[in-house]
This record gives structure tokens, C-alpha cells and sequence, in this order.
């Protein structure tokens, strides 16, 4: 008999793991989509024969994609799923926010596959189980799953455009800021050449179609211009809708840390475009985000915006308020700004932050650096003649974990202890012929502190390209 019960004890154990093992089955098939193969085959690839690819250059980080059944969203969705039909990618991480269940922190599926009528999709385990933090709340909550559709309704587009490709699926709940640079450190780390991020998520809800409109397209302008700042005001006042508002901003920061410089909007509709029904309408927008080096073309029209700035203002004490044209230039960026004389430093002002659209910061960062810059006594005309400019643009500032890892020439650094701070430009090691060690004592020099300071202060380090 103990030997039954044991036999019995092993076979129950085994068939759990079997199951969690074979993991996820649909739960929205049938109601959100086609529940029948063929039905839901001819569905999708319906939508995707009316998609457009769009022409544009750089690097597909990020998709943003609405997640309603596809009788509302599913044209939109498909233009997105178009830029990538066909593509090298093998890895799709994932990200929706969680409908039905509540919880703190965010939700990884870690075993098995997710399974529609179209096929079994694998999870990519080893990624998946390296998101796992019990200090940053990201965990596997099974009960965040069960009625879930926001990932779901992604995969069989997902498994029309793409072969033999894996998951990451994560589901957020209410995650803390631990929780939010966790998952934006890991994912940006997993952003190579294969791997793209999927963060599912609609708009404005139940608003007649002017209003929607009108509040969708002030969250779609900060999404392409890649602020969080914006975005995040425009949610707290009432001025726009996203619900999945950190699925978003994940991918946003994530894919900026992985070098994203802009977004480009793939088809906006509502609710109200599919039914004709306008009285209340959901909003749904597909939108890429991409990594696309500035053109030497590019560079030349920042340095001449910095240069005419800079001349306008010494000369009239005007402050341009020019418009840019170039996309590349609306997407919020930081930048310095650093003016030399007879090749001696005559002014040197930017932002450590993406605060501003790119072509902003560069303006108001020349002017500041001619005529702003404690340092130096405002700019005169006499001086311009003799002047170079040169632009540096940062990229994200990342926490320096081992002062081993800084690299001379490639990395400029920030120090802050206390209310105190200071900054480097990484060309300025390069410049002086400095080492690492003499690097960060100048850093707390810059910055007002005792030489040795860098060893108990926060440490930051980014990347700069360097427009001359």
C-alpha cells in the first residue's frame, strides 16, 4: 500500500510538471480571434495583404501594438507586424499589462510554450528565467495568466511573419522603480540583431471619435519622440490614455538604452474606423521604435542650427525658435554643446538628460555655452570669426557597477554625492592623455569634491557621438 501511494505521489508530481511544462493554452480564442486554424490563418494574413511596409532607415527595436480583438484592432496591429514579416529575428520579448489579475511587480512565464490554434510558440527559458528578481518583484504569478489576452492576441501574427522563433512573456502589474530598471537593464542587454520587443497596449478608451483622436495623437507624439516626461504628464493630467502605460514605458527606455533615437508611427485607427460606431470609441496605434544614425548630411545641419544659434543670439540676443524638419531631430535627446577658441575652451553647456527634442537642446545648449557659461564672459561678435563648435550627443546614463568597466575615450562619466555633482565628456580624457585613475580624479575635481571621492559616490557612465 505505501508503496501504491508513493508510486501514485510520483506519477501526480510528474504530471504537474508535464503540465507546466507544456504550458500555456489559449484563453481568448474564439472571442478575441478566429478559434478555428484556417478561420484565423486566412484572418491574419487578411490583415497583413493590406498593410503597408514602411520606407524608413535604422534599426526596428521596439513595436507597439494594440491588443483588442482583431475585428477592432487587428488592421492596425498588422502594419506593425509587416515591417518584420520575413526578418532574421528569433527572440520576441514580450510585454503587456496584466487586465484581470493584481499583483506587485511584473509576471514571468518561465517554462513551456504558449500555444494558439495556429501552433505552439516556445519560450525562450534561459532569457526568461534570467528576468526572474524577488528584489525587483519580477516573479511567475500563474493566476496573472489565466484570462490574460494582452501577449496572447500577438502571437499569431507573430507566427505568420516570423520561423522558429521564442518568447519572453511578461506581464506588469504594479511595478515599483526597482521593478522598472530591472526589467529595462535585462531587456536593453538582450536587444542584439534577432531580438525585438513586442509592448501590447491600446489608447484613449470610450470617448466619442474628435476627442479620441485628439488625445491619441498627443500620446503618439511623445511615443515617437521617445519622452517618457511627456508621456507621463500628458497620463497624470487626463490628456491622453495608454493602458499598458509601463509595458510601454519599458520598451521605450529599454530600446533607448539600446540606442533608440526616434519612433515612426505604422497606422493609427479607432474602434470607430472598424464599426462606424463613433459615439465611444478605443484608440489603437501601431509604432516602431528605431535606432538610426545621424547622416554626416544630419550632423552638418546640427552644428549649422548650433552655429546660427549661437551667432543670432551674440549678435541680436535673440534666442531662435526655428522648427526642424528632420524627424531624427523631434525625438527627444541630450546634448552638449562645447564652443573652442583658437582651440582653447571658450564655453561648454548641455543637458545629462533626454528632456527636450534633440534640435532643442542643441539651440539652447550653443546659445548657454556662448554667453551662459560661468566660466567665461558672454560671447562678442568680434569672436565669432575665430570660434569651433562641436556638439556631443549622450546616450543614456548607465550606473557604474565596477570602475573596471570604464573605458578611457569611450565613456564619459557623472559623479553625484549628496546635492553635489560634476560631468565629463569622454573626448576629454582622450584629449588630455588621461588614464582611468587620473579620469576620475578629474571627475571629482570637476565636480567639487576631494580627489578620492569617486570610491563612495554614484557613479554613471554614457556614450557620446561627437559632431564636429
Amino acid at each position: 500500500m505505501t508503496k501504491r501511494i508513493v508510486s501514485l505521489l510520483l506519477m501526480s508530481v510528474l504530471l504537474m510538471l508535464a503540465c507546466k511544462a507544456a504550458g500555456k493554452e489559449p484563453s481568448v480564442a474564439g472571442s478575441f480571434y478566429p478559434a478555428e486554424k484556417e478561420a484565423l490563418k486566412a484572418s491574419v494574413e487578411g490583415f497583413l495583404s493590406k498593410a503597408e511596409k514602411v520606407q524608413t532607415t535604422g534599426r526596428l527595436l521596439a513595436i507597439i501594438s494594440p491588443h483588442a480583438g482583431y475585428v477592432y484592432s487587428g488592421q492596425v496591429a498588422a502594419f506593425g507586424y509587416k515591417q518584420i514579416q520575413g526578418s532574421s529575428i528569433k527572440r520576441v520579448i514580450l510585454i503587456g499589462p496584466s487586465h484581470h489579475a493584481a499583483f506587485k511587480g511584473a509576471s514571468v512565464y518561465t517554462k513551456g510554450s504558449f500555444r494558439t490554434p495556429l501552433g505552439d510558440v516556445k519560450i525562450n527559458e534561459k532569457l526568461a528565467a534570467d528576468l526572474l528578481d524577488e528584489k525587483a518583484d519580477v516573479a511567475f504569478y500563474p493566476e496573472a495568466y489565466k484570462k490574460e489576452h494582452s501577449l496572447e492576441v500577438q502571437l499569431p501574427f507573430l507566427q505568420t511573419v516570423l520561423k522558429d522563433f521564442t518568447i519572453v512573456p511578461i506581464l506588469v502589474g504594479s511595478p515599483t522603480a526597482k521593478t522598472f530598471r530591472h526589467l529595462v537593464s535585462k531587456i536593453s542587454a538582450m536587444l542584439d540583431d534577432n531580438t525585438i520587443i513586442v509592448a501590447s497596449s491600446d489608447l484613449s478608451h470610450y470617448h466619442d471619435y474628435t476627442r479620441a483622436k485628439e488625445m491619441d495623437s498627443k500620446i503618439v507624439s511623445a511615443v515617437e519622440r521617445l519622452s517618457l516626461a511627456d508621456a507621463d504628464g500628458l497620463l497624470k493630467s487626463g490628456e491622453a490614455e495608454l493602458c499598458g502605460v509601463y509595458p510601454v514605458f519599458i520598451a521605450i527606455e529599454a530600446a533607448r538604452q539600446s540606442g533608440a533615437t526616434r519612433g515612426v508611427v505604422f497606422r493609427y485607427a479607432n474602434s470607430g474606423d472598424a464599426t462606424d460606431d463613433k459615439s465611444r470609441v478605443v484608440g489603437y496605434a501601431s509604432i516602431g521604435l528605431f535606432r538610426d544614425a545621424f547622416t554626416e548630411a544630419d550632423k552638418r545641419e546640427l552644428l549649422s542650427l548650433a552655429r546660427n544659434a549661437i551667432s543670432e543670439h551674440v549678435i541680436s540676443g535673440n534666442v531662435t525658435e526655428k522648427e526642424a524638419a528632420n524627424p531624427k531631430f523631434r525625438a527627444d535627446g541630450a546634448a552638449f554643446v562645447t564652443i573652442k577658441k583658437n582651440s582653447a575652451l571658450r564655453g561648454c553647456i548641455g543637458h545629462v538628460q533626454a528632456i527636450m527634442p534633440i534640435y532643442q537642446s542643441v539651440i539652447k545648449n550653443a546659445v548657454a555655452a556662448s554667453s551662459g557659461d560661468p566660466r567665461f564672459p558672454p560671447m562678442t561678435k568680434e569672436e565669432l570669426k575665430d570660434i569651433e563648435v562641436e556638439i556631443s550627443i549622450l546616450s543614456p546614463l548607465t550606473p557604474v557597477k565596477n570602475v573596471g568597466d570604464i573605458q578611457v575615450g569611450r565613456h564619459g562619466l557623472v559623479i553625484r554625492k549628496g546635492y553635489t555633482s560634476g560631468l565629463l565628456l569622454p573626448q576629454v580624457a582622450s584629449e588630455y592623455g588621461w588614464d582611468r585613475e587620473t579620469f576620475l580624479r578629474q571627475l571629482c575635481r570637476k565636480a567639487g569634491l576631494p580627489d578620492d571621492s569617486w570610491k563612495d559616490a554614484e557613479l554613471y557612465s554614457f556614450t557620446a557621438e561627437v559632431i564636429r
